[in-house]
């Protein structure tokens, strides 16, 4: 695996305000079954700078949108750069239910061949709109370039599916989709976890330091323990000592960091930018003793202190524990 790896800096605000139909609120009603895209729905390629631009002149007004668009976080777009994300199935009953999908080319047709990249060809990521549930889950593909994974997902509301890739195509770059799903039935989000710098799970505690910027790159430290005693024999999981996904809270932009230099515990650092201002949530992948743990933090992003969220002088919040819901890890 390639260490070191920093994400690219996005723009500090985006040009447009993304809703989500599933906000964390206090309303309780069902959910229908959402639409699923059809392949003339298919985004085109970000269309390349004018001559104007690319010379250093002024671009004009409808240059704005794809400038904008080259800008977006990860998985805000279910097309981008000719690669489709379709969900075969976008609403799948509560509990523990088979999804399927694809990651279909401009012309329409499933992608088989990827580049391997952690370990997997394709990473799958289902979180609630809430933000309350997180499953990392690595589907198995079949010769026609259709995937499947089992998923628990425990109860009704909004989702949002992610798939991590890139094809393996000549001058194909690396992908983040996202696609929305959602569990029929009633509904009543649950309130977003308070901030706070640590986050406990099967026993282990999980402290996050320094900062998480908007526009700039800052390193999100995170140490374990477990009883009291630094875990200085954490285990690689896919290549790495660790694994970072943050979602902004909102419209779920898409943030995927993988650790500096370092190991095996019990510090795993990261290098990371925010996309912009705002509130987000954090899920470090970690393994010990054989299995796969997620701590999951909440982070407001650009808030001075030793611990994102921590003003400097106050007191650390207490520790969040992590619900069975946080972390579900299936292995293809």
């Amino acid at each position: 695996m390639n260490t070191g790896v920093k994400i690219t800096a996005f723009a500090a605000a985006l040009a447009a305000t993304f809703g989500t139909a599933y906000g964390v609120g206090k309303g309780v009603g069902p959910v229908d079954e959402p639409k699923k895209a059809e392949h003339g729905e298919h985004a085109a390629a970000t269309p390349a700078p004018s001559a104007s631009a690319s010379a250093g002149g002024h671009a004009g007004h409808e240059e704005a949108p794809a400038q904008a668009a080259a800008e977006l976080p990860g998985g805000l777009q279910v097309s981008e750069g000719g690669y489709t994300l379709d969900l075969e199935t976008p609403a799948p009953p509560a509990g523990r239910s088979t999804l399927k999908f694809s990651i279909k080319d401009s012309a329409g047709k499933k992608v088989t061949a990827f580049t391997t990249e952690h370990g997997k060809e394709l990473h799958f990521i289902v979180a609630s709109r809430d933000l309350t549930v997180f499953r990392h889950l690595h589907p198995e593909k079949a010769p026609d370039g259709t995937w499947t994974v089992a998923a628990d997902l425990p109860a009704a509301g909004g989702y949002k599916a992610f798939a991590d890739f890139k094809p393996a195509a000549k001058g194909a770059k690396g992908l983040t989709l996202g696609v929305d799903l959602g569990v029929p039935g009633a509904y009543a989000p649950k309130p977003l976890p308070a901030v706070a710098p640590t986050a406990t799970v099967d026993g282990y505690q999980v402290r996050l330091g320094g900062t998480l910027d908007p526009g700039r790159a800052g390193e999100l430290r995170l140490t374990v323990t477990k009883g009291g005693r630094p875990v200085t024999d954490l285990e690689p999981y896919l290549g790495a000592y660790g694994h970072l996904v943050a979602l902004r809270q909102g419209d779920l932009a898409y943030l995927h960091v993988h650790p500096n230099e370092g190991g095996p515990g019990p510090d795993v650092s990261f290098t990371a930018t925010a996309p912009s201002g705002g509130t987000y949530r954090l899920f470090l992948d970690f393994q010990h003793e054989g299995k796969v743990r997620t701590a999951a933090f909440t982070v407001k992003a650009g808030t001075p202190g030793t611990a994102p969220g921590t003003a400097p002088g106050t007191a650390p919040a207490p520790a969040q524990t992590t619900e069975h819901d946080a972390g579900d890890h299936a292995h293809g």
